[in-house]
């Protein structure tokens, strides 16, 4: 965001759009790191596997700032808010990549496994991604819609795996 060359309010105006991507994708953010070190905090072995699923997840969502900045640049044209459902939906599907490599070596009894269960949530995401990426094509601000609609499901703390992280503790 820049600052806007102005003393009042209404100088802040041009920026809204930026400020309001910005705790957008902040959310996100904010939602990837806390599942992810509830996930990582049931984890009892770390492989090469899940270094690389987590480095595929890092990649995703180091392209957050890049898509949050066009989109908001554009006013949710409809290319931007395409791009940045894609790097969302691909956040989506690095995720349940990671999840699934540090599950492949669990028992079905492990924290982990039973933490994640069938994981509604994120397979859910990644469909609600892929509609808003074709919503965008007719109206671009139906898939922002989605895309605050996902964060929000996601702002509410996962109980499965926040239950048994502090519940070791």
């Amino acid at each position: 965001m820049k600052v806007p060359h102005g003393t009042s309010f209404a100088d802040l105006m041009p920026v809204v759009p930026f400020f309001l991507t910005f705790v957008m994708s902040f959310v996100y953010l904010g939602i990837y790191w806390n599942n992810h070190h509830h996930l990582l905090h049931l984890t009892d072995r770390v492989t090469g596997g899940v270094l690389w699923a987590n480095l595929h997840l890092l990649f995703w969502l180091s392209l957050i700032p890049f898509v949050t900045g066009w989109m908001a640049e554009n006013h949710f044209a409809r290319e931007p808010v395409m791009l940045y459902g894609i790097v969302l939906l691909m956040a989506g599907v690095a995720y349940g990549i990671l999840v699934k490599v540090l599950t492949l070596g669990c028992t079905p009894n492990s924290r982990l496994r039973q933490a994640v269960g069938r994981d509604v949530k994120g397979k859910l995401s990644v469909v609600f991604y892929a509609i808003a990426l074709g919503a965008a094509f007719w109206n671009s601000w139906i898939a922002v819609a989605i895309y605050v609609l996902v964060a929000l499901i996601w702002v509410i703390p996962d109980r499965r795996i926040e239950g048994r992280t502090f519940a070791s503790e």
